[in-house]
């Protein structure tokens, strides 16, 4: 069924043009994995998956239920010809109106006449269904009556749902861009209607100059991530005034000197001496224009630790749009001769200004070997330089969660037909589960949020590697689990959140080997752990 769901959106569209000042051009197309055509350089599998009935927001259904296909595997000839058979074209109507982000698939497995197993994320499944985000449409919006069609294969023994598009009943034919190289047209009855589509046919062809850029799904969701963007503008803007205040005072006048307009300075370059710049290295991992967002602050010199060379490009060509030297930004892995060596002044008299680092990974744990790379990172900034962020704030809560209790272990032999593989297979499970989101995850609250565990990058003396934390029950049950995120504090004051809904960020949680019984007014008292990047939370008893 094609489906409205925000989450899928903020993670396969970058759906902002311009992001805290960064404007991100037209000519550079921001493109998901899932989303790669059938003769990509690359096999990449051409689609996601979610649990849809978990998935945070929630989703509408824009179409009933449709089949694409039909496989019969004791037929071994209709087995061969999946691979040489031409797409299916499949056109279906759509009952509500919304926003067309993604059609959702899933499937009912014919055991025999009588017996059948669904995937559907209407049943109770240990099954997530399968997700292909729909780009490039000219027009996202849908409405009741008009018919969503799209073409079906399985070429390469992957499932493709490709050539998207919208046949709209009071329009004609609008037919967006699709992201498959096959033009064909589908059928669209008489001939008005063929010479109405062929008007509005916006080919898969990219652009003259344009720039594919593919991101993975969280590097996209940080990109539509404000906030974070917001944060790190103000607390570096902060940061850099306080080292050189006039130099950020100068920063418009830099912007205007850049567009070409007149500040009025009263005198000419060569009568100014040209100012030491700061020197600001971002070393978090993945795509991140937050280099060009520090050297649009005035006299800095920014370094992007980016590998990716469609990324670089990417990079350039938003320095362009935004009015910014793109020879001012420097590539730092090309001037490293190893890629562990990147924490190293930016020249031999130099030392930096502000050094971005990871500090949390996007499945919710904390980096490896973030201290030692804080303890670096603080020999080689310059006097009043920051690392951001400054410190991060772990925070956690009680809950009851049979579903995680569930997914974590097997429970019994009831529903393992009486074969008794729990003690065998449980020996594999691993203490902590990632990839949560804490919104939708069904649990029962059984304690307030508490501080776990504080982790400061800039003033190491304040960290513990072992604490006690009390933890007061407000709600009579069995915790079953400690699900935990954190605040990074980029100063005092700026702090970014990664349970929020915007976050990029996903949750991750401990689960208990035994659940333990609580009443209200309870106090239970945890045991909080750090080392070498590692936390354990147990329940001291």
């Amino acid at each position: 069924m094609a489906v409205e769901c925000a989450e899928i959106r903020r993670h396969h569209r970058v759906g902002v043009k311009d992001v805290a000042g960064i404007c991100l051009p037209t000519n550079v197309k921001f493109q998901s994995p899932a989303c790669s055509s059938v003769d990509a350089e690359e096999t990449i599998e051409p689609y996601t998956t979610e649990k849809m009935s978990r998935v945070p927001g929630g989703y509408l259904a824009l179409t009933e239920c449709f089949e694409i296909m039909t496989v019969d595997f004791n037929n071994l000839q209709e087995l061969k010809s999946l691979a040489t058979r031409k797409p299916d074209k499949i056109s279906t109507p759509a009952i509500k109106e919304g926003v067309l982000d993604a059609v959702v698939v899933w499937f009912v497995l014919q055991l025999d006449e009588e017996h059948s197993l669904s995937t559907s994320p209407s049943e109770e499944t240990c099954w997530e269904q399968a997700v292909y985000p729909i780009q490039d449409l000219a027009d996202y919006w849908i409405k009741p009556g008009d018919q969503v069609m799209m073409e079906v294969s399985c070429q390469d023994c992957y499932l493709r749902i490709q050539g998207i598009s919208v046949f709209n009943s009071e329009h004609e034919m609008d037919v967006g861009k699709s992201f498959t190289k096959n033009e064909d047209l589908l059928c669209v009855g008489n001939e008005a209607e063929l010479c109405s589509a062929l008007a509005n046919l916006q080919t898969s062809k990219p652009d003259a100059g344009e720039q594919t850029c593919v991101l993975e799904s969280t590097e996209i969701a940080l990109l539509n991530n404000a906030p974070y963007h917001e944060g790190f503008k103000m607390a570096m803007r902060k940061v850099l005034s306080s080292l050189t205040p006039e130099k950020v005072g100068q920063a418009m006048d830099a912007q205007c000197q850049r567009k070409g307009m007149s500040c009025g300075s009263g005198q000419s370059g060569s009568e100014q001496s040209v100012p030491e710049p700061f020197y600001v290295l971002d070393v978090s991992e993945g795509f991140s224009i937050l280099p060009v967002m520090a050297g649009m602050l005035g006299q800095v010199r920014p370094y992007s630790s980016v590998e990716k060379e469609q990324h670089r490009t990417a990079l350039d060509l938003i320095s362009d749009a935004s009015h910014f030297p793109r020879e001012t930004l420097e590539f730092w892995l090309r001037h490293v001769e190893d890629e562990s060596a990147v924490l190293q002044r930016p020249k031999s008299d130099k030392l930096w200004s502000i050094i971005i680092l990871d500090v949390i990974e996007p499945s919710g744990l904390i980096q490896q070997e973030i201290m030692e790379k804080a303890a670096i990172s603080r020999c080689l900034l310059q006097s009043g330089g920051k690392i951001f962020p400054q410190y991060v704030l772990m925070f956690g809560l009680l809950v009851e969660s049979q579903t995680l209790v569930e997914e974590s272990a097997v429970q019994g032999t009831e529903r393992t037909l009486g074969l008794n593989i729990a003690p065998f297979i449980n020996q594999f499970q691993v203490p902590i589960r990632v990839f949560l989101d804490l919104s939708s995850l069904p649990c029962v609250p059984l304690s307030e949020p508490v501080e776990l565990l504080r982790l400061d990058l800039m003033t190491p003396y304040l960290n513990t590697a072992n604490r006690e934390v009390k933890v007061r029950i407000c709600k009579s049950g069995q915790v079953t689990a400690i699900p935990f995120w954190y605040h990074l504090y980029l100063d005092d004051e700026i702090r970014l959140d990664t349970s929020s809904e915007a976050s990029h960020w996903k949750q991750a949680a401990v689960v208990l080997d035994n659940p333990i019984q609580v009443e209200m007014g309870d106090e239970l008292v945890l045991n909080v752990q750090h080392h070498k990047s590692n936390v354990s939370i147990t329940v001291k008893q």
